[in-house]
């Protein structure tokens, strides 16, 4: 709800700025329109609909638009895309659909395509356009900025907007109708296509009280329809469905038709013209008590922890500090035991400053775009927007990861600069940009408008290299130059014997249970991200994601520093590594949720799909466990470093 006032306001401010362009929010200025005959440079009469790729739920696989035989748009020219568009696989191109405002339209015919079964080239397109059918391809088009809704009633009384209609639907060898067949009844020969070759749309407009700017467009929705023109020079758009019998030979002919008619909306405007979409989103409704319901559990549970803590150290520091005689000294007990060597540099120090150096990058590249976000920036109407922001932060933030890596190996003891800022340069955004290639090979080979083209990957490395890398060399350079951090305690130079520890403190047991926490305040939130990822849904809860992220980053804090505590309680003072993995466990949580998901929510088939799926599942695991691990390890650090500093030592 937050988010969705945000953007009222932000996309009102931009209505009411309408002579100052420069003050317009990305992917937030109105258009004006006005009939034929009446245009002004301000108002415009033409309406341009464009086509974005289709998709399915499943198939991880989309195509852009021509890659189908539909009717094309000859000669004009596709809008630019941005960087985030291109990752996601949009492919947003002219369509021969055009429309002239407040000009009603009747069965007009677009154009006709024929298929002779004895021709190879045109049985293959056949055989493609069926295919989608079976795996219920979804269109996307749009109007003014606006996704092209197709409307419908769902259970409840409630009505969906669907952002896409399917090209068609099919009924089974034994009758049963699959998809969107359902919606009419006179679907039911067997093993039958039905393709939807026309279009009723439906375009809302809302006329501007300064009746000299003309006309906004609010809403446009549409009802796909199947008709078998007999005479498609010559449409009525009546008569029975475009059938298309699965072992059809011979010639198939189907001709693409639209209607178009406009009203006028006066109850919506401009402003708040996604809200139809949004509020119709599913479970939008029920989940808001949900994840309150989580929020106040997790609040509730940080505030028991932190009276825990901070009563129990308070009177472990009174009574510490009250150790005077030398007797008391020699029956010291419980975390100041250990004293001598909680900062001694844990194993594979390198590796671990590394971790924290990409964690580092992460943490505030999350941090930054979702600010943005619940700004209304990155708005579903700024396509790309988030994933672009996302990216370019991420590259600009090699200076805080070199600096990071670079101070902490330094503290551990390490002297192999070079190794530590190439490592740090090169490991984890290495791992990612190789998992990424081998599934952009896989996209490559099916022919999908979500494989990255040559240009875009080579841009992507002149970022990483020419940008991020230098970056992190100057951050990694400043790191190395300050002196190392000071501890309040000194090393003994005889490490301490662990004793035997119980089954509680063992650093597995341990580990396991502090990414319970933590996990448990995101996932209602996972499920909504993952649906808009994988079931094309809009995701807007900017808001109440950011609540979660700052939650998330208290609960791996807190969970994180109660089990250090309880640890060096048991006088087990290897706490680097564990404080790392006991938040950073919540990513395999995350992946268990993800494989649940899989085979619970989706109907993906095929083996690239799959691939697809769990390849790019790794990249989002990987980065969220560098992201919780950071968290754990930065809170514990704070933690041992305060407590010693507070206690006498001799």
């Amino acid at each position: 709800m937050a988010l969705r006032r945000l953007l009222h306001i932000a996309a009102a401010l931009a209505a009411a700025a309408a002579p100052a362009a420069a003050f317009y929010l990305p992917g937030l200025a109105p258009v004006n329109f006005c009939e034929a005959g009446k245009e002004k440079p301000e108002c415009k009469s033409g309406i341009e609909l464009f086509v974005n790729r289709l998709d399915s739920v499943e198939s991880v696989l989309p195509y852009e638009y021509t890659a189908f035989d539909f009717c094309q748009a000859e000669g004009k020219k596709r809008p630019s895309e941005n960087l985030g568009q291109v990752l996601f696989g949009e492919r947003i191109e002219p369509s021969p659909y055009r429309f002239t405002f407040n000009k009603k339209e009747t069965c007009k015919s677009v154009c006709t395509k024929t298929y002779d079964t004895t021709k190879p080239e045109d049985k293959q397109k056949l055989d493609f356009l069926k295919k989608s059918m079976l795996l219920n391809y979804q269109h996307h088009w749009i109007v003014d900025n606006m996704p092209v809704t197709w409307c419908y009633d769902v259970e409840d009384g409630q009505r969906f907007c669907n952002p896409g209609f399917p090209i068609g639907c099919y009924i089974t060898e034994d009758g049963r109708p699959k998809d969107a067949c359902v919606i009419n009844s006179e679907f039911h020969e067997k093993d039958t296509f039905y393709i939807f070759n026309h279009v009723d749309i439906k375009i809302y407009y809302h006329v501007v009280e300064n009746e000299a700017l003309g006309a906004r467009l609010v809403a446009a929705k549409l009802e796909p329809k199947s008709y078998k023109h007999t005479h498609p020079d010559n449409p009525d758009c009546s008569g029975v469905p475009m059938d298309i019998s699965n072992k059809a030979s011979g010639e198939v002919k189907i001709a693409y038709t639209y209607s178009v008619t406009f009203h006028e909306e006066k109850n919506i405007r401009w402003a708040s013209r996604w809200d139809y979409i949004l509020e119709s989103m599913p479970h939008t409704h029920i989940q808001w008590f949900s994840i309150m319901n989580s929020l106040v559990i997790v609040l509730f549970l940080s505030g028991m922890v932190a009276m825990i803590m901070l009563r129990t150290l308070h009177k472990d520091i009174a009574r510490y500090n009250q150790m005077d005689s030398t007797e008391d000294a020699q029956e010291e007990f419980g975390w100041k035991l250990v004293h001598g060597d909680i900062f001694r540099p844990p194993r594979k120090g390198m590796l671990l400053s590394v971790f924290l150096g990409s964690g580092t990058q992460i943490l505030i590249m999350t941090f930054v775009t979702l600010f943005f976000a619940c700004l209304g920036f990155l708005s579903p109407a700024n396509r790309g927007a988030l994933m672009t922001c996302a990216v370019v932060l991420w590259v600009l933030l090699g200076t805080p990861a070199g600096y990071v890596a670079a101070r902490f190996y330094k503290s551990f003891g390490g002297e192999k600069w070079k190794t530590n800022v190439l490592l740090t340069s090169f490991l984890c955004p290495g791992i990612v940009f190789a998992d990424f290639f081998i599934m952009n090979l896989i996209l490559w080979g099916e022919g999908s408008s979500a494989a990255i083209p040559f240009g875009t990957l080579v841009a992507i490395l002149a970022l990483w290299f020419c940008i991020s890398v230098p970056l992190t060399f100057i951050g990694a350079y400043f790191g190395f130059k300050k002196n190392a951090i000071e501890h309040p305690v000194r090393t003994n130079q005889i490490p301490r014997q662990i004793p035997e520890q119980s089954f509680y403190t063992k650093p597995l047991p341990g580990i396991i249970m502090g990414g319970i926490l933590p996990f448990g305040c995101i996932f209602i939130q996972l499920f909504f991200i993952l649906n808009s990822i994988w079931s094309h849904q809009m995701y807007y809860m900017f808001g109440f994601l950011f609540l979660v992220f700052i939650i998330l980053v208290i609960t791996c804090s807190e969970a994180t520093i109660l089990l250090c505590y309880f640890h060096l309680c048991a006088e087990d003072y290897h706490w680097q590594w564990r404080s790392f993995l006991t938040s950073g466990f919540t990513a395999v949580y995350f992946l268990i949720y993800a494989i649940h998901y899989f085979f619970s929510k989706l109907q993906i088939t095929g083996t690239a799909s799959t691939i697809l799926y769990f390849g790019y599942t790794m990249i989002m695991v990987l980065i969220f466990f560098l992201f919780t691990g950071t968290i754990g390890f930065f809170a514990c650090f704070w933690f041992v470093t305060k407590i010693y500093s507070v206690v006498k030592v001799d």
